[in-house]
């Protein structure tokens, strides 16, 4: 019979290690990191902070990605949406993601360190081992609370891009935090109304599986309305001005008419469609932080 895995030429082989580390999730997690490296100045992010952040981030995210792979390699293959994958695959084998995942980690550690400071380093190392360990091995097994409770680990990349360039993270760092706390319960369980089946094949305690459907879409509205209020914070505590709070409110109104949809009238289309909807979302909410950041700064408003 004729192999379906392809075959390993090099520019594949990179692939499959590139597939390892999330891409897509590691640029939406590095894009709000530099976010939160603009908002921490008033001017520019100087070139050194900014490349050596940026690069010890994503490295250091990729190899948490890869541990996640590392861990949920069975648990993947029984699943459609991540079956693709070459750790479910076993196309690169336990010691072989181990290995990169190592070399990546150690690599960004070292980098943020050498770039920014020590404070950024070490929360990014305490990010990684709430990821890859706290989250991976340990919670999601075991709770439908799991990205409940794993997505402060999800949430840090403000926190660790206001770090790099101040050696701090105060308050305002922390709102953008919680935005990303709250926003992910309803963003992932969303996905998982949608990929139940798959959950249910690989016996995850997701919540539509623990609670059922009704519960889940009940909490996915609770949820945007938190998610509404919290956005609301950059503005009142004088973080970001008009610009911003017009953006937040027209991005939240759509995530609630989402969220009220899915509530009273559920179908998985619908459930994808806000999915995909939460990632442009959570993109475009802090885009409008660094367009009102700037605004803010040279004309006030």
């Amino acid at each position: 019979m004729e192999s379906t895995t392809l075959p390993h030429t090099p520019g594949n082989r990179i692939s499959q290690y590139v597939a390892l580390t999330k891409p897509r999730v590691t640029q939406l997690a590095v894009f709000c990191a530099v976010i939160g490296m603009f908002l921490a100045t008033p001017g520019m992010v100087p070139w050194k902070t900014l490349i050596g952040g940026t690069v010890g981030i994503w490295l250091t995210a990729g190899a948490a990605f890869a541990i996640n792979c590392l861990v949920e390699q069975k648990v993947d293959a029984m699943m459609r949406r991540t079956a693709w994958r070459p750790s479910a695959r076993g196309e690169i084998t336990s010691t072989q993601i181990l290995i990169f995942s190592a070399v990546l980690g150690a690599v960004g550690m070292w980098t943020l360190y050498t770039f920014t400071n020590a404070l950024t380093m070490w929360l990014t190392f305490a990010t990684f081992i709430g990821y890859a360990i706290i989250y991976t091995l340990l919670l999601k097994p075991a709770t439908p609370q799991n990205i409940v409770i794993g997505g402060a680990s999800g949430a840090m990349p403000p926190a660790l891009g206001w770090a790099a360039v101040t050696g701090a993270v105060p308050g305002d760092a922390w709102i953008l935090v919680l935005i990303i706390f709250v926003w992910t319960p309803p963003h992932f369980w969303a996905l998982a109304l949608y990929r139940r089946k798959d959950y249910e094949n690989a016996g995850l305690p997701m919540l539509p599986i623990t609670h059922g459907e009704e519960y889940t879409r009940l909490q996915i509205l609770l949820y945007s309305i938190v998610l509404f209020v919290v956005t609301m914070m950059p503005f009142i505590s004088g973080m970001s001005g008009v610009v911003y709070l017009i953006s937040a409110v027209a991005l939240g109104v759509g995530f609630l008419g989402y969220s009220w949809k899915i509530y009273r009238a559920y179908s998985d289309a619908l459930a994808r469609k806000a999915f995909r909807f939460s990632i442009v979302y959570l993109s475009l909410l802090f885009a409008a932080l660094l367009v009102d950041h700037y605004v803010h700064a040279w004309i006030g408003v």
